[in-house]
């Protein structure tokens, strides 16, 4: 048994360092980018009378940070060579998101967004897994480059985690009540905290389209113009976090036609698990990296700061609480690898419960790690000059999006005791 990285791996973290020291970086130290990273970080970001969303002037720097990342071959890495990728692993991507996250913030890897020099692109798997050929020639090289922007509606406002009672409901058109229509559907809903609706073109929307509430299956997924009559972007949420995408739609009588299916009718829910799982074991990485960099901020700081004539490292009461969170970094490190690495081996049904472990306990660990950081670095760490807030406020979300820690801790017990999953003995 080898624990070591493979040296391919190290040699790529390296260039892309230099990458971003010589391309990303300068474009964050000019005209005055600073103060979207700074200080001043949620203030410049946001478009306060806009109603809270991103300020089109912090979102067209990512923009050219994305471009200057593609460009160089790194955005798509995590993509199949099919679209322009290089057909990066699930442990790749899990090494490289943690590598990113520990620096730091910065424009190399946003945490607000999710924007970051190597993509993630949920979505772009789901198209290349689900889409139909018309759908992936539409949206996939499109997506990439965001001349299409296509949000996720999921979330309701009666219904979150127990996303198979959602009361959308989609219908054929026409539909005279005998299962005879004429071939496009008819959508009425609500959709609660969707993501990216102020910028987006399209919406992947999830109806219910037969079935019993509660099942499963009968669940349809639709990819939805948002310029389409009767589809209504009302308000965003402001967040803990800001600025904020995450916005209150309203569905009245939206007419899609019958290629807006997206995967197969009644099977949208297995889009929403394709979609969890690529975000979750990333999303701990970058928990994992960012708990990391808490860390090891705190120690620096300890060892050089003087109180009552010792440096603050001295001191028990600084040291044992770092101890620990530097102790469940390394297992819940070691467990995020071995996960990534199954999930390149494994399909993803095998492992989803060691997927949930590493998502919730790496999503702790992070704002444990960003709190104590507050504390060792004092008034100072309570401060918009550290950046521990943010990282905070960022990661704080992480423990109720995309399956609560309860909905986490639920699978693994499913898994456990044999209610759930490919050995359940229901």
């Amino acid at each position: 048994m080898d624990f070591a990285l493979p040296e391919r791996l190290h040699r790529l973290l390296g260039e892309l360092d230099e990458f971003i020291a010589a391309e990303i970086a300068p474009l964050q130290h000019s005209d005055d980018n600073e103060r979207f990273f700074d200080h001043r970080r949620e203030f410049a970001r946001t478009d306060l009378a806009g109603g809270g969303t991103p300020n089109p002037e912090w979102e067209e720097l990512l923009a050219e940070m994305v471009r200057r990342a593609d460009r160089a071959g790194w955005f798509r890495y995590g993509l199949p060579k099919e679209v322009g990728g290089s057909g990066g692993s699930t442990l790749d991507m899990a090494v490289i998101r943690e590598h990113l996250a520990a620096t730091g913030l910065g424009l190399h890897n946003d945490l607000q967004n999710e924007s970051s020099v190597v993509g993630n692109l949920p979505l772009v798997h789901l198209l290349l897994e689900f889409g139909t050929d018309a759908q992936r020639e539409t949206f996939l090289e499109a997506s990439i480059t965001g001349e299409a922007r296509i949000g996720f509606g999921l979330t309701e406002p009666d219904h979150g985690s127990d996303a198979t009672w959602l009361e959308t409901t989609a219908v054929r058109d026409g539909d005279s009540g005998n299962g005879t229509a004429s071939g496009g559907w008819v959508l009425n809903g609500r959709k609660r905290f969707n993501t990216g609706l102020h910028t987006a073109t399209h919406d992947v929307i999830f109806a219910r389209t037969s079935g019993e509430d509660g099942s499963a299956h009968g669940i349809t997924a639709f990819i939805v113009p948002t310029d389409t009559p009767g589809f209504s972007v009302d308000f965003h949420w402001w967040t803990f976090t800001m600025p904020t995408d995450h916005a209150e739609v309203t569905l009245r009588d939206v007419r899609v036609p019958a290629d807006a299916v997206f995967g197969e009718v009644g099977e949208g829910l297995a889009l929403a698990q394709h979609f969890v799982h690529e975000n979750r074991i990333r999303q701990a990485a970058s928990s994992v990296g960012a708990a990391q960099y808490c860390i090891d901020a705190s120690v620096a700081y300890a060892r050089e700061r003087v109180a009552f004539g010792k440096p603050l490292a001295s001191r028990q009461a600084i040291q044992w609480p770092l101890v620990e969170l530097q102790t469940d970094a390394e297992l819940v490190r070691t467990l995020v690898y071995k996960t990534a690495w199954e999930l390149d081996r494994t399909p993803a049904a095998e492992v989803s419960d060691k997927v949930s472990m590493c998502n919730y306990r790496a999503n702790r660990l992070v704002c444990e790690a960003a709190d104590r950081a507050m504390q060792v670095h004092g008034g100072l760490g309570y401060t918009r000059h550290t950046p521990f807030e943010h990282i905070y406020r960022h990661h704080r979300r992480y423990r109720i999006t995309e399956g609560s820690e309860e909905v986490q801790m639920r699978k693994v017990a499913g898994y456990l005791f044999g209610y759930a999953g490919p050995r359940s003995r229901r």
